[in-house]
């Protein structure tokens, strides 16, 4: 199976900064797609961006011009670089792969991570 490992996740003060880093490992012959979710307490789980393999990236609106998604597919590992980090941005954040396995049992995986807190607080 696919096992995705998050880390980066801390406590920061408003207009601060941190990276976030999802590195996938175990049974993977391709990943379509990474991305980052966020879910605040309270609240659903919500897409923060997603980068697929050649593809257009996508953020959501209210982290447009503050986060930025990368990918390093030697690694298979998916960053998060969150800059300008505001009280609202406080959730724990998840990353997501989908992609093709080289397990025939189970051709296709969608898997997720633990999950990394992120507190925004002065």
């Amino acid at each position: 199976q696919v096992q995705l490992v998050e880390s980066g996740g801390a406590l920061v003060q408003p207009g601060g900064s941190l990276r976030l880093s999802c590195a996938a490992s175990g049974s993977i012959f391709s990943i379509n797609v990474m991305g980052w979710y966020r879910q605040a307490p309270g609240k659903e789980r919500e897409l923060v961006a997603v980068l697929p393999s050649g593809g257009i990236t996508h953020y959501s609106d209210s982290v447009k011009g503050r986060f930025t998604i990368s990918r390093d597919n030697t690694k298979n590992t998916v960053y998060l670089q969150m800059n300008y980090l505001q009280p609202e941005d406080t959730a724990v954040y998840y990353c997501n792969a989908m992609g093709v396995s080289n397990l025939p049992a189970f051709p296709s995986f969608n898997t997720w991570g633990q999950g990394t807190q992120v507190t925004v607080s002065s």
